[in-house]
């Protein structure tokens, strides 16, 4: 039988990619019928009759017979002559139904048949890719290292669909070999073409409130809620949680003993230091525990400049700042206000920029990054301490210093 080889690919079809029955019959009349349009130039007068699991194909040609002289459709009539040729007593007006061969239509066309088959298959299994991973998108998914990328790492999950994880949403401190199992945030998925691109991100905050989800059961069962999650990946995170019931202490509980239960989201996420804040309503209570672990002596807040002026003990600047600035960076972000670091009870003190006749911008720039835009909050630094939390030099560091010590001195 001539259809046998083309049938025997549907099977194959069938078993890689696990389309069921009826699915694939659907598919494959599509892709004949197209064929037949090609061929004959309508498809309206064939009956297809398809058994994928037998490996059995009928295609049925159905004309109404005419006079010879009256033929004008051939592909919906047929004469009376050649009708009879098929069986010697037919007559005009009854029905013929011929069975056509996949030979009849022609190798062009069969060619063209299996590669449009195929590409309805792959089609037809990346909507279903497309559609399953929607389904998790913020979810946290695990994928084995296939290749690694300069700017991204490919994986693959145990259904051999490929996942990216592009390298900005890897944490600075991640490394990775080919083989090792990822987890991560199903962050987005999008049909590029027909072709499904999933992106796995390890940098989202919503990837460490779904860990918090994992490992802390009161979270899990809804005693305890997650407010809002702010993250500097690998550096430092800030989570703040809220209790329905007032027995338990929601920082406690997702700390746990000597830190027990935080311990393995910390490791998961490249030793993050992650701060558990109380959850309030009170704007200023929130603000000051959000700068933990420095001591506020008071502060000024504009709700509607969204900012707020904080004045700290001289001692305190440093902590409420943070190494490299993660710290109040991350207060603002959790809070939502711009926060203003003032030092309590120091009268005199001027901007770093009013130096920049001496200091140059790019310098004052990177000590403002850190959080230090005064003189006096540079000088109450040590310069070994200015070095690791900032990129500039030592030498920069030492001149930048004898700057300010001599205005201060004059």
């Amino acid at each position: 039988m001539e259809n046998i080889t083309l049938i025997e690919s549907f099977s194959e079809f069938k078993d890689d990619k696990l389309i069921d029955r009826s699915t694939l019959m659907a598919i494959l009349e599509d892709v004949f019928r197209s064929t037949l349009k090609r061929k004959y130039g309508d498809d309206d007068n064939f009956d297809i009759i398809i058994n994928p699991d037998k490996g059995d194909l009928e295609i049925w040609r159905n004309r109404i017979v005419v006079e010879d002289d009256k033929l004008e459709d051939e592909n919906c009539e047929i004469s009376l002559s050649e009708a009879r040729k098929i069986e010697p007593d037919f007559e005009v007006g009854e029905d013929v139904s011929e069975e056509v061969k996949l030979v009849d239509l022609g190798r062009r066309s069969i060619l063209a048949l299996r590669q449009n088959l195929t590409a309805k298959i792959h089609e037809h299994d990346n909507t279903n890719v497309y559609k399953k991973f929607k389904e998790l998108e913020g979810e946290i998914y695990t994928a084995e290292v296939h290749h690694i990328r300069h700017k991204a790492i490919i994986l693959l999950d145990d259904d051999g669909n490929e996942i990216i994880m592009p390298k900005d949403k890897q944490i600075p401190s991640d490394f990775f070999r080919k083989g090792d199992n990822i987890r991560g945030i199903i962050e987005s998925v999008e049909l590029i073409g027909t072709k499904p691109s999933i992106i796995l991100s390890r940098t989202s905050p919503v990837f460490l409130e779904k860990l918090f989800e994992q490992e802390i059961p009161e979270i899990f069962d809804g005693l305890i809620s997650i407010k809002k999650v702010v993250r500097i990946p690998g550096e430092k995170a800030k989570v703040a949680v809220d209790s329905y019931d007032d027995r338990i202490d929601p920082v406690g509980a997702c700390v746990g003993m000597k830190g027990s239960r935080i311990h393995g989201i910390v490791r998961e996420l490249g030793n993050e230091n992650i701060d558990v804040i109380n959850y309030t309503n009170n704007l200023q209570l929130f603000i000051s525990r959000s700068l933990n672990p420095a001591k506020i002596t008071s502060m000024k807040i504009d709700e509607e400049a969204k900012r707020v002026e904080v004045m700290l003990n001289p001692e305190e600047v440093s902590k409420a700042i943070g190494r490299g600035g993660h710290n109040i960076r991350l207060a603002g972000k959790i809070t939502g206000y711009e926060i203003d670091v003032f030092r309590d009870g120091v009268e005199e003190d001027v901007e770093l920029t009013e130096f920049s006749d001496e200091i140059e911008s790019w310098v004052i720039e990177e000590l403002a990054k850190a959080g230090l835009d005064t003189a006096k909050s540079v000088l109450e630094q040590d310069a070994a301490d200015l070095v690791k939390r900032t990129d500039l030099e030592e030498e920069t560091i030492n001149n930048v210093i004898k700057i300010l010590k001599e205005e201060f001195e004059n």
